[in-house]
């Protein structure tokens, strides 16, 4: 039997999906996708308005892996793709009301206001502390205060957890979320140790570390990403296409899903699930109970992200880094802001600058429950503060994500290893998507190739059997 003989349906054209189908279509497997929207990129949302371009969703990747490139190659974006600007190197962290850089070298750190002598001194000793005794169990705000002191937990890596999580670092898991950092203590004994021996295993492997990688996007927003991805694949995408329910066939799997006022079935010797885990604990409840229980706990926090543009003479700081993240411990109402302008061009005309600003998470108490038009005019308001601007925005744009980013909590490590037995146990039915591997567009591009290389192996295997 031929491998074209086989038929691969993969549910949801974000990036995860696109990818997977991607890299096997490119090597002649028959490939069809069914997308619940109207056009691919799944959080990766961009819109042109007026003088701006917003992106919704992730407003930038990092180049962790070659793969990223050699797609942007061969879907034909090489040349709109870019990188961060030099001057967006800097990051700031809020701190009783002032901006302070985060340090990025010794002698830097050792002259910053940010940490005191004594976090500083507790910092430095990190490689003298011993290994845990916890394993998976511990989150990451034990492992940071137990190797490198509360302090630094306070006012490094809790922002940085809630900036790009939107998580609570007292609630997710270090072995689960930070996996390579997990990794460093196991392995090397120490977090020192392990950047200086795992540097030379990421040469080895032409990787970069996330702390490495340059950050990219592209001329138009990361939308072109998928959408290009897309296109390459033709016709293959299925759009408005929701799917209902998943049966299990003799030596295949039946689809059902509804598609422009009419139930539709699909049959499919392969089948690959990239639908988020809230949404598709829906399909596989009657297919699996315990998969659909493991979905439904998996915790997706409220986000809003505030897209607002300033006339430049009206900014009383320089813009002159990435933007600010913001701790727990600073009271404020939302988790920081990125200087979307400074980082990438062609994000506004050069009379204006435009900001993103991240509001809610994890450790919003109360989630959206008061006015969310008061609630974000008051987040503009502590913004100008901060920003030293004393005029009103020229645009604001906001977008709601009631499910956001899958947290990956204290014992998402039971919610791995089912994920495995449910793939072991339904053979050519295959979990993947941005609850799996890491939550970034790097790891989701990575992890792609693995899935694509796990259904192969499944095919092939299968042919000669």
């Amino acid at each position: 039997m031929d491998k074209n003989a086989f038929r691969i349906t993969v549910l949801g054209a974000g990036i995860s999906g696109l990818t997977t189908a991607y890299w096997l279509d490119k090597e002649g497997y028959a490939v069809r996708i069914l997308e619940f929207n109207d056009e691919p990129g799944g959080s990766m949302e961009t819109i042109a308005e007026d003088k701006f371009l917003i992106d919704f969703g992730p407003n930038s990747g990092l180049e962790t892996t070659p793969l990223i490139s050699q797609l942007a190659e061969e879907v034909g974006l090489k040349d709109e793709m870019i990188y961060a600007s030099e001057e967006s190197d800097k990051r700031y962290i809020l701190k009783h009301g002032e901006l302070h850089a985060l340090p990025t070298s010794p002698p830097a750190f050792v002259k910053t206001k940010l940490f005191s002598t004594t976090a500083k001194l507790r910092v430095m000793g990190e490689p003298f502390v011993g290994k845990s005794e916890d394993g998976y169990y511990q989150s990451i705000a034990d492992f940071v205060t137990r190797r490198l002191g509360k302090e630094f937990l306070d006012y490094a890596i809790d922002p940085f957890v809630s900036g790009v999580f939107a998580g609570d670092p007292h609630k997710l898991s270090v072995k689960s979320a930070f996996p390579k950092l997990y990794r460093l203590e196991e392995l090397y004994g120490g977090l020192v140790k392990g950047m200086i021996k795992g540097a030379r295993e990421r040469k080895k492997r032409a990787e970069k570390s996330k702390q490495n990688a340059r950050m990219f996007s592209f001329s138009n927003g990361m939308q072109t990403f998928p959408k290009a991805i897309a296109d390459k694949l033709e016709n293959k995408v299925i759009y408005n296409s929701k799917v209902l329910e998943i049966r299990s066939l003799a030596d295949a799997y039946e689809i059902i899903y509804f598609q422009d006022g009419q139930q539709k079935f699909i049959h499919s010797d392969v089948v690959l699930s990239t639908i988020p885990a809230h949404r598709a604990k829906n399909i596989f409840e009657k297919y699996d109970p315990t998969l659909y229980e493991h979905f439904e706990s998996i915790y997706y926090p409220a986000v809003i992200v505030l897209y607002v543009g300033f006339n430049r003479k009206d900014i009383g700081r320089p813009l002159d880094g990435f933007g600010y993240l913001i701790p727990s411990k600073e009271k404020k109402t939302y988790l920081g802001a990125i200087w979307s302008s400074t980082i990438f061009p062609n994000r506004s005309d050069d009379e204006t600058a435009a900001f993103t600003i991240f509001i809610g998470g994890a450790k919003a108490p109360r989630g959206f429950a008061d006015d969310k038009e008061e609630l974000i005019k008051d987040v503009i308001n502590q913004f100008k503060e901060t920003m030293k601007i004393f005029a009103d925005p020229v645009t604001v744009k906001h977008r709601m994500w009631d499910k956001a980013i899958p947290q990956y909590n204290l014992g998402y490590i039971e919610h791995e290893r089912y994920f495995e037995e449910f793939e072991k146990n339904n053979p050519g039915l295959f979990l993947s998507g941005n609850y799996r591997g890491g939550i970034s567009v790097g790891d989701c591009v990575k992890n792609s190739e693995l899935v694509a290389d796990k259904i192969k192996t499944y095919i092939n295997n299968k042919i000669y059997k």
